[in-house]
């Protein structure tokens, strides 16, 4: 029999109420997923068909997503969970009011065996094309989003996939720079688009045009398929996932600024990003943050930016973690709810 995997990052869950929630990283508590409120039903909305959706987080950011907290504690506080372990309230979906678990690998194998709408059958042309220039098999795919929970709309959704395990992610991330690169099949997000992209950025992260743009060149999971922008997420598998989620407890200390090198970034791939950094150079806040070893974000924007043994500027909230073996060290977290959407991963440009 099929071993019953658990939750990963970009699954989707609906509850009793018929919201749906992407599910954010692989560690969950025990009894609930951690996971952010994506569509609500709504006479207005514009997605679905018999029953109509909102999608409750206009932009992926933190203001954003502590708007959702703030309804959800307003219509549905059983999904608001003052988390002991992180400090701070986050959303999340109790195990008895998921009334289904939407896996992406199954639904685009579903995709291979099922009549498919215009999108669909691009998302599958898209998952096909990747795999085969990558060299790995459709099976490490999945297709998250819209299409995910089925509730998209064919004349503007986008196609979102998730490919899974790190060796995949990295053939797949070598594969789409050389796709780039030729331009004949798929192509950067570029003219108009690109522009609309950098002034949304600019706005929402705070950051100037050459900081948006340097950053948005180095993120290589989102391009252009047939003129449909798509993205690539990379999940990890369960073999990848290190210990528990109750096994370490996170003190806030304060917002810092600071500048480091990236000592390693493997685990930057992924929801959450990890960086290990070395040589840091505290420009504002708590002297601990000399003593950090890493630097986590949960912004999705900074995810995989950044090399080894480049320089960063970081600001960010300085954490002390301790973990049930006894030990303790430091880190900063980029995408608290303390920081207020003005954290970041800069890379520092030579000039």
């Amino acid at each position: 029999m099929k071993a019953v995997r658990w939750f990963r990052d970009r699954d989707y869950v609906e509850t009793v109420e018929g919201l749906f929630f992407t599910v954010v990283s692989n560690l969950h508590p025990q009894d609930r997923v951690i996971a952010y409120l994506k569509y609500a039903p709504s006479s207005s909305g514009l997605w679905g068909n018999k029953v109509k959706y909102s999608r409750m987080m206009p932009y992926y950011d933190i203001p954003s997503l502590l708007n959702t907290i703030q309804l959800l504690e307003q219509q549905y506080p059983h999904y608001v969970y003052d988390c002991p372990f992180m400090g701070i309230k986050i959303s999340a979906v109790p195990l008895n009011y998921i009334k289904q678990h939407f896996k992406p690998e199954e639904r685009l194998a579903n995709l291979r065996e099922e009549s498919r709408d215009e999108l669909e059958s691009l998302a599958l042309e898209l998952a096909e094309y990747i795999a085969g220039q990558a060299g790995i098999s459709l099976s490490n795919f999945g297709v998250t989003g819209s299409i995910l929970v089925d509730i998209h709309r064919p004349e503007f959704s986008d196609v979102d996939l998730v490919v899974y395990g790190r060796n995949n992610a990295l053939k797949v991330k070598e594969t789409l720079r050389e796709l780039y690169r030729e331009g004949d099949v798929l192509k950067r997000v570029e003219g108009a688009k690109l522009e609309a992209l950098l002034e949304r950025r600019v706005k929402i992260f705070h950051l100037t045009r050459e900081e948006a743009f340097e950053l948005t060149m180095r993120k290589w999971n989102r391009g252009m398929f047939r003129g449909r922008d798509f993205s690539v997420h990379p999940v990890k598998v369960e073999e990848e996932v290190k210990g528990r989620f109750e096994d370490r407890v996170f003190k806030g200390l304060g917002v810092v600024e600071l500048k480091a090198t990236v000592a390693d970034n493997q685990e930057a791939l992924f929801m959450p990003a990890v960086y290990t950094v070395k040589d840091v150079e505290v420009t504002n806040g708590p002297r601990e943050a000399e003593d950090i070893v890493e630097v986590v974000s949960y912004e999705g924007l900074y995810i995989d930016i950044a090399e080894p043994g480049e320089r960063i500027m970081v600001r960010g909230k300085l954490e002390r973690v301790e973990d049930r073996a006894g030990g303790s060290y430091f880190r900063v977290l980029v995408g608290s709810p303390e920081a207020k959407g003005y954290d970041y991963i800069k890379p520092l440009l030579k000039n």
